[in-house]
């Protein structure tokens, strides 16, 4: 793919930035890189491109510092392709055109922390239903760096778009964006049931794009016994193309929960989440079926 910049854009970040990923393939497979697939022939049956330009498109991006490409296999000598610091950093820059497509493509360009029943965006999130969640870590309140997937027979995920332990700390506005209301009475009716998805042999984390300090300070403050996790670089939003809204700035998830195995399979996905109550219920009723199942 030869240079596209002129001269009188050599200062401007957008244009040389889209010198690099600029092209529609590229920035599809750095969407890809970003769900867990590493390997041509999966970009490939992924993609639906030629191997002659999906060749020419990992060799471009591996040459611009954004994929590393590393042998996995001697003969024949087959390589992985994985996301690199430079990599990783365009996350957010995946994010955002999905929120833009999910506001102004498939919606009808209002903010909005939900959907509906019936939406694209809503269709897409169900389709998780079966796929497996890549390995990953994601920052804990106490400073270290966890799978969101836990060693027991269930894992519930839900996924919320911010609580915080003081009022003054909401974007203004908040209480009138849709599906943005609800955060604490869903972490707490969590806490409050949290024996009973332990009895049925399930660990809940809860999600959010925050800062692991936002996370803790309200953790502490509502007294939750299990651990809320940090995706503020985005990694899981952009592992499992999760929807996103922005407020103050901020790319914030809508709220969702996905029920997964100890295998890393979806196996359950509540979306959208319309009554907090019910859809907690719902959580447990799924994870108790799980378990029946797998007994």
């Amino acid at each position: 793919m030869a240079q596209r910049t002129q001269l009188g854009d050599a200062d401007c970040a957008i244009a040389q930035a889209l010198d690099v990923v600029g092209d529609w393939w590229t920035l599809l497979i750095v969407r890809d890189a970003a769900r867990g697939l590493y390997r041509f022939d999966e970009f490939q049956r992924e993609l639906g491109v030629s191997r002659k330009v999906l060749a020419e498109r990992l060799r471009l991006l591996v040459e611009a510092g954004v994929l590393t490409r590393e042998p996995y296999q001697e003969r024949p000598v087959r390589h992985a392709y994985r996301l690199t610091p430079r990599g990783r950093a365009l996350l957010p820059v995946l994010v955002a055109l999905q929120d833009w497509g999910d506001t102004w493509i498939l919606g009808e360009g209002e903010m909005t922390a939900t959907t509906t029943e019936a939406s694209r965006e809503a269709e897409r999130v169900h389709a998780l239903k079966g796929t497996r969640l890549p390995e990953l870590g994601l920052a804990a309140a106490d400073g270290t760096v966890r799978d969101p997937v836990a060693d027991t027979a269930s894992t519930v995920l839900y996924c919320f778009p911010g609580a915080y332990a003081r009022a003054e700390s909401y974007p203004p506005g908040w209480a009138r964006i849709p599906g943005a209301r609800g955060c604490t009475l869903e972490s707490c009716t969590y806490r409050d049931q949290l024996a009973a998805f332990t009895a049925a042999g399930a660990t809940v984390h809860g999600v959010s794009t925050q800062r692991p300090d936002e996370q803790r300070e309200f953790a502490e403050q509502e007294g939750l016994r299990f651990p809320l996790l940090s995706d503020n670089d985005l990694a899981l939003t952009a592992a499992l193309r999760l929807p996103t809204f922005r407020a103050a700035g901020t790319s914030r998830l809508k709220r969702l929960t996905l029920v997964i195995g100890r295998d890393r399979t979806v196996r359950e996905v509540i979306y959208p989440v319309q009554d907090i109550e019910a859809s907690v219920a719902t959580a447990l009723a799924a994870v108790r079926a799980a378990t029946a199942g797998d007994a």
